[in-house]
């Protein structure tokens, strides 16, 4: 993603100011930018941006935590699941691991040691696809015992091709995305100006032909303010995905909706949001640079984009349902005898409850190659028909 269309103007600039600073000389040199570039700066400008920055945490310490800090159960259901896709490979000899935004290395550590001692793992060449020099650190740090096996890179370009399983955890909602709202019977796009307000233009073109492609009719009946995101940074990623991926699988984990829930009437304010230190709020013109904005995903695009760069999209469901199908049950039966069982079973069960992160939280893969299957993931249940309505 590129956080500016001048990057040479911006180069001698981007490693002596803050996010916000950035995007006031952005917006002084351009004029209004879109939301769209705004949010990019704000997330990714170098060593500034919230997932660029050295201070930015995960977890507990951090603005927001992930299915991984709350029980390794997570990363051992997601074991078996690549497990059973490397069989279904006929077991190459050299099966790729790839994670992008590795975090705090807890999902790769905990598939790692899920894994170790069976067959497929000297079969594993994990790749962590990390951008922030300070995560790799971080990341390095947990992953010492399995060093040997997991390469650190920022892009994957230029990757030779590859068979295995690229892993997407709450990655996808993190894109940036453009905003569009309707007012006076027309759909316009927002803009924000040099005081961090917003303005109303016409759209880009290739908002228009997302809302063409999913056959998005906006309320346009509400004269003013229904409003959501349009996230055109999904496709690319797909089509990057499948220039180094010959055969294998997408396995997606996100918030988010098929396209005819996503844009209800009923969700008349969109799903942009905003977490600063575990709080929840809807105003990304502050705490700039320190904060996670992020908007649901259109699983509806994913799996029609998907098809478009090769790939079969095998299943959907909510991740509570997933990873009762790979039996997290029979995790809790190994950990029943231990002095804290109590307290790891409460965690799990927000993995897999309604209350957590069981249903608010979908999982979709994706296969790229020739055979047809069924995942063991998606037994007890499949709702990939309900992607188109």
């Amino acid at each position: 993603m590129s956080i500016s269309k001048n990057p040479n103007f911006w180069y001698h600039i981007l490693y002596t100011m803050t996010a916000e600073q950035i995007i006031r000389e952005r917006i002084k040199h351009d004029g209004c930018i879109s939301f769209r570039d705004f949010m990019d700066i704000a997330l990714y400008a170098p060593q500034c941006g919230y997932y660029m920055k050295n201070s930015t945490e995960i977890g507990r310490g951090g603005d927001f935590f992930t299915a991984s800090n709350l029980h390794m159960a997570f990363g051992w259901a997601i074991a078996r699941q690549i497990e059973e896709m490397w069989q279904i490979m006929k077991n190459p000899e050299t099966f790729y691991i790839i994670e992008y935004g590795g975090g705090s290395g807890l999902i790769c550590f905990d598939i790692l040691t899920s894994l170790k001692g069976r067959e497929i793992f000297n079969t594993i060449s994990y790749v962590i696809v990390e951008r922030n020099p300070h995560f790799q650190l971080k990341q390095k740090a947990r992953l010492t015992e399995f060093s040997d096996r997991i390469t650190w890179t920022a892009v994957m370009k230029d990757f030779p091709q590859v068979k295995g399983c690229v892993i997407s955890n709450e990655l996808i909602d993190s894109f940036p995305v453009h905003l569009i709202e309707a007012k006076d019977g027309k759909i316009e796009e927002v803009y924000v100006d040099k005081n961090f307000n917003e303005k109303f233009l016409t759209p880009a073109a290739g908002v228009i032909d997302y809302l063409n492609e999913f056959n998005i009719s906006i309320p346009l009946d509400l004269a003013h303010g229904y409003r959501t995101e349009i996230n055109l940074e999904t496709r690319v990623w797909l089509s990057d995905v499948s220039e180094y991926l010959a055969e294998g699988f997408i396995l997606t984990i996100d918030y988010g909706y098929p396209a005819w829930e996503y844009y209800a009437s009923e969700r008349f304010s969109g799903t942009l949001m905003c977490y600063h230190k575990h709080r929840a709020h809807e105003n990304p013109y502050i705490n700039i640079g320190s904060q996670d904005i992020t908007a649901h995903v259109n699983f509806t695009s994913l799996k029609t984009w998907g098809e478009a760069a090769g790939f079969n999209c095998l299943g959907f469901c909510p991740q509570g349902t997933f990873l009762v199908s790979l039996g997290i049950d029979e995790f809790l039966s190994k950990i029943a005898e231990t002095e804290d069982f109590a307290f790891q079973a409460a965690k799990v069960k927000r993995l897999i409850t309604d209350g957590g992160m069981g249903v608010s939280h979908k999982v979709m893969i994706q296969y790229k190659g020739d055979e047809a299957f069924t995942l063991r993931g998606f037994s007890l249940r499949n709702r990939v028909a309900s992607l188109l309505g």
